[in-house]
């Protein structure tokens, strides 16, 4: 059922026998299941008014803001030093290393469309220290190094695998991006360190963090050795068989590490959700590969409950403080959303998955919706402060920071936002998918054809979008399907300006097959109307209220535009007035409602918290 059929429903929104020793009896053949590969943000050139300032802002503010953090405040660059010269103290937390290769993966993605030559210095400067790090026997963490190196591997929540999967991810990313492998060849020793130590002939391991999953997957990718890929589909057939509790000092609670069963028996998303996004995308990266039909059914059931049951508006999940993670369904409380910055851009990372595996457009709507709101929340305007937590309601005591000790969320933002040309496009045998709108020159390989296709769009202040086809050389048979997000109601499509009145819609696709040449234009026009939403009768929280969203993007109330917060009401007759406003918050469509002669002013929820403090909120009181 396409997921904007489901609209009131999706509205909770508040709301083989392989080498390394194993069968997989859920696999009925080695064909790779994935309908669709993304267009690597490598051949994507971001160009709209939108997402270009932050992408500036990124390289000047946000990874300065993360570099002087491990350098010179946090001490995080000294453990690596430290653990060098077999002398002086750890600094931080055991996971601190995390922080450091995840800005190094945001360097790299920078310099990927944006060389910079000292940038580039300061990451070989960073990965001379890691490699200076590194055991003899390709062992590196520079907690257990420093603070007793007998004592690793003996507690499977210390992050060590963790450490490593991100060290891992930061490695392909910088060969990628300069085709320099000294960090590529570390991790490589790290990875094999790893599997002489645990195996199905070896130790048991669980680890207490998801995250290494996937990133042996991208060094099986890089490398094509498929010992690593087997290696992470093993630590994924580890959990729910009790092997946890007997590997960590403290309690280990199944439910918090996704290990109360085996990972393909899942039904219910539970515990830590930026643990349970990691896991997840380490399940769709194996069952593309080894076509592993009890993953994916299992991810179809998680998908459903989260979506469906513990998601909010903004896209954001993970309600309760106390785990950083779920409760029951439909306890999404406002005030206390806990809705960690990190968890929002896994959903980016998992839907992106979900949507290759299954060529289903609901996957990208709920992506959308993370990314413009959940995830996009959590870095400021600037781009030089950062929410951890991003509630749907504020007192006026919640506000950005510079850094936090337990530094994730920064780091993660230093990452994804480069990226993010990665979820624009993707190309399948027959098809080319247009899945979000943002304004860019795509250089896009199909079959033995490469051409240009130039997206212009206000997006997502309107929803009118152009999509050229430029360097062909000769004409191209092809489908392009074009997303129509759940939001949209209505809608145009020409091509070279004569409507399309034939449609056809697949999964949320519109999908215009022709014979394309050069110069062709498809016009795509959406209409954007404001939406008052209702949420799930069973988020009591907000009975009795309504939210605001237009487009993609869910809006809010600040007090410093509306001084009579305590009496701000929406009703059935109230009246909205949309005005796009240069001079405020970097631009920004604002909503004016109007209820008897009343008027409240409302502002897209990423740029809440970036003028004077003061209270907040998503979900209005609403008159019938």
């Amino acid at each position: 059922m396409k997921l904007k059929n489901i609209l009131t429903i999706l509205l909770v929104l508040t709301t083989s026998i392989v080498c390394f020793g194993f069968t997989d009896k859920n696999s009925k053949d080695k064909t790779a299941p994935k309908k669709i590969e993304t267009v690597d943000f490598s051949h994507i050139k971001i160009t709209d008014s939108f997402w270009s300032p932050r992408l500036k802002n990124h390289v000047t503010f946000t990874l300065p803001v993360c570099i002087d953090q491990i350098e010179n405040k946090t001490g995080r660059i000294q453990n690596f030093e430290n653990a060098a010269k077999k002398s002086g103290g750890h600094s931080g937390i055991f996971y601190d290393d995390s922080d450091v290769y995840k800005a190094l993966e945001g360097i790299a993605y920078s310099l990927i469309n944006n060389p910079n030559s000292e940038l580039e210095k300061k990451a070989d400067e960073w990965i001379d220290k890691f490699a200076a790090a590194q055991e003899s026997d390709g062992y590196i963490n520079t907690f257990y190094t420093i603070t007793g190196i007998h004592k690793r591997w003996t507690n499977m929540d210390k992050h060590e695998m963790y450490c490593a999967g991100h060290m891992i991810e930061a490695a392909v990313a910088y060969y990628k991006a300069t085709g320099k492998r000294k960090l590529l060849d570390v991790s490589i020793r790290m990875a094999d360190h790893m599997m002489n130590e645990f195996g199905p002939d070896k130790r048991h391991w669980v680890p207490g963090h998801e995250e290494i999953e996937l990133a042996l997957v991208k060094l099986y990718e890089v490398t094509n050795e498929e010992k690593y890929l087997d290696f992470a589909y093993w630590l994924l057939e580890e959990r729910g068989y009790g092997h946890g509790s007997k590997g960590t000092e403290g309690t280990w609670n199944p439910i918090y590490y996704q290990d109360e069963m085996p990972v393909r028996d899942l039904s219910n998303i539970n515990g830590h959700a930026v643990r349970a996004m990691y896991l997840f995308c380490g399940m769709a990266d194996v069952a593309a590969l080894k076509n592993d039909t009890g993953y994916i059914e299992a991810l179809n059931r998680l998908w459903n409950d989260v979506v469906l049951t513990k998601m909010y508006l903004t896209g954001g999940i993970g309600s309760s403080r106390h785990n950083e993670g779920f409760t029951k369904p439909y306890d999404l409380p406002n005030y206390d959303a806990y809705c960690e910055t990190c968890a929002s851009v896994g959903m980016v990372f998992w839907n992106s998955r979900m949507n290759q595996l299954t060529g289903d457009s609901k996957y990208i709507d709920v992506l959308e919706r993370s990314m413009y709101n959940g995830a996009l929340a959590g870095v400021s305007l600037k781009g030089d402060s950062f929410f951890y937590v991003n509630p749907l309601a504020s007192h006026g005591d919640h506000h950005r920071k510079e850094w936090y000790g337990t530094a994730c969320c920064p780091s993660q933002v230093s990452r994804f936002l480069p990226s993010i040309g990665n979820y624009i496009y993707g190309t399948s045998k027959d098809a080319v998918w247009v899945n979000l709108y943002i304004g860019n020159k795509a250089e896009i390989k199909t079959g033995e054809k490469t051409f240009t296709l130039h997206q212009e769009t206000n997006y997502p202040w309107d929803g009118n979008v152009t999509l050229t086809v430029e360097s062909l050389d000769k004409p191209l048979k092809k489908e392009f399907r074009l997303r129509i997000p759940d939001w949209c109601k209505k809608y145009t499509v020409s091509v070279n300006g004569k409507p399309v009145t034939d449609l056809h819609t697949e999964k949320g696709y519109l999908a215009i097959n022709r014979k394309w040449k050069e110069g062709d234009k498809i016009t795509l026009a959406m209409n954007m109307p404001v939406e008052i939403e209702q949420a799930d009768p069973h988020v009591k929280e907000n009975v009795g209220k309504r939210a605001i969203q237009r487009g993609p993007l869910v809006y809010c109330v600040e007090e410093t535009d509306n001084p009579s917060f305590d009496e701000l009401t929406l009703s059935s007759t109230t009246k909205f007035n949309e005005t796009f406003n240069s001079s405020l918050l970097n631009g920004v469509t604002t909503i004016e409602a109007i209820t008897d002669n009343k008027n409240i002013k409302f502002i897209p929820y990423y740029a809440w918290d970036n003028r004077e403090a003061g209270r907040m909120k998503v979900w209005i009181d609403y008159n019938e």
